[in-house]
């Protein structure tokens, strides 16, 4: 299937320029913003209780945040789920109390609008486990990209590698900050999602760069510059398709999914649009301004001293 009937024929290196700025832009920004705005990290990292109740009637959102600030929690996060009826309520945990003494509480002062309240879920993660959640996640970043660099490393020339790597780099800075930005939960789907980015945006990317690899071996005449714009236009097709195919599916989950799914969903919704553009519009340019050139593609024969000596 292909989603143009004829290769197009799209300045992208052409524009890169531009592309630069806009990326620049975004990374100096998603940085700034994780710097001084910081993330709303969820309960997974930080420890706290979350709390999902039923009410037989329509549920007063502010009627239940004066119960929980009278029982001590005044920044009790109160927010609707699925129907009208139903509410979330997440309490970060206090320094020194325990989290299971909190969850009761959040319960008693829910019960205390209505008795017929019906308690769904309580999730508990104490301050300890937070922390080493946090740790994890933070390797887990790290050992993705230790991951990245030996695969590129091996597949690919090391101008390409570069480009490669930049671009995978791009994206969940991108989406860090997005989150910043926005102060949704990041929790550790959220975490998850991110993984998830890294490794759509590399497939993509290796897949202009393999194309970029048969265009540079296969054909005789054009500049790099023309040869890379060639390979990234004969993949648009194939990038704009996966694109489109893994948005149906995501945007789906968020609009059916319920709110447990809401910030995977985003994370890859922000993600898959930052990967197809750094695909088609970063790891290329890079690569041509690192000066790539067909040479560089072509296996390095040594020479042999002892035919070298012959007549």
């Amino acid at each position: 299937m292909e989603f143009f009937k004829r290769t197009p024929t799209i300045d992208f290196l052409g524009k890169r320029r531009y592309t630069y700025v806009i990326s620049a832009a975004l990374m100096v920004g998603s940085i700034l913003l994780v710097a001084l705005r910081g993330l709303n990290l969820g309960i997974d990292f930080t420890g706290g209780v979350v709390v999902e109740v039923s009410y037989p009637e329509v549920a007063d959102h502010d009627r239940a945040r004066e119960a929980l600030q009278a029982a001590g929690y005044p920044e009790a996060q109160v927010q609707a789920i699925g129907s009208s009826r139903d509410l979330m309520v997440r309490v970060m945990a206090p320094e020194g109390q325990n989290v299971n003494e909190i969850g009761t509480r959040v319960q008693e002062a829910l019960r205390g609008l209505d008795p017929d309240v019906q308690v769904r879920r309580t999730d508990v993660v104490g301050p300890q486990v937070g922390k080493d959640l946090t740790e994890q996640g933070g390797l887990a970043l790290l050992f993705t990209f230790i991951g990245i660099l030996m695969y590129v490393g091996f597949r690919f020339e090391k101008k390409m590698a570069a480009g490669t790597v930049l671009a995978a780099t791009h994206d969940p800075i991108v989406i860090l900050g997005f989150f910043a930005a926005t102060q949704l939960t990041f929790d550790l789907s959220v975490l998850a999602a991110v993984l998830a980015v890294i490794g759509y945006s590399i497939n993509d990317t290796v897949v202009v760069f393999d194309r970029v690899r048969e265009v540079f071996l296969g054909t005789r005449k054009g500049s790099p510059f023309q040869m890379l714009n060639l390979a990234v236009n004969e993949t648009l097709s194939r990038t704009l398709m996966t694109s489109f195919s893994v948005l149906f599916v995501v945007v789906s989950l968020y609009l059916f999914g319920g709110e447990a799914l809401q910030g995977f969903s985003i994370a890859i919704i922000v993600g898959v649009l930052i990967g197809t553009y750094s695909s088609i519009f970063v790891a290329a340019s890079l690569a041509y301004d690192m000066k790539l050139k067909p040479q560089d593609l072509m296996d390095i024969k040594k020479s042999d001293p002892e035919l070298d000596a012959l007549p």
